[in-house]
């Protein structure tokens, strides 16, 4: 599902994208998904992003990579620190992202999207993953109470991750 805060009648995909990743069936893993809808809800924050609630299409997103100067990736990301601490990878390495192993449901992980779109020719110049910790990716509905407690200070990081990538060459 698409979400484009700006002029409905626009085709061309904006310079920045905000990809959310994951699998809202599998608790935790649903928390990408869960902040896209957040940041749809406050449109003129966003205005200049395009954003896409990738859930688990894997390599069926590399289109929407395409002609981007930055992407923010929103996602559950096994790290091994506490249930619902956040981090902020900033131009992340492509090693970096596929060496770690899937911890969740995704058709690829984001390493893997990565990798490709940099084969294509697709990888954007600029990108930053924003990952929480989850503590439950099981099947059910719903975050964990520490994921949860964790999405309004992603939706805050994620805006100001928004406001770096603006300033960056490629979208200035």
């Amino acid at each position: 599902m698409t979400v484009r805060p700006g002029s409905a009648d626009s085709k061309a995909p904006k310079p920045l994208l905000v990809l959310g990743l994951g699998n809202v069936l599998l608790g935790d893993d649903g928390f990408g998904p869960r902040v896209i809808g957040e940041l749809a809800r406050e449109p003129e924050a966003v205005v200049d992003a395009d954003l896409l609630d990738g859930g688990t299409q894997g390599l069926g997103l590399l289109a929407s990579l395409g002609g981007r100067a930055a992407v923010l990736i929103v996602d559950a990301y096994a790290s091994g620190a506490e249930a619902g601490t956040l981090s902020v990878i900033e131009s992340p390495s492509l090693e970096q992202l596929g060496a770690r192993k899937s911890q969740t449901a995704h058709e690829g992980n984001a390493g893997e999207l990565l990798s490709v779109a940099a084969l294509t020719g697709d990888l954007p110049r600029n990108i930053i993953l924003l990952g929480v910790e989850p503590e439950r990716i099981s099947v059910g509905m719903g975050l964990s109470p520490r994921v949860e407690q964790a999405v309004p200070k992603a939706v805050q990081l994620s805006l100001a991750a928004l406001a770096k990538l603006r300033r960056t060459p490629a979208c200035v």
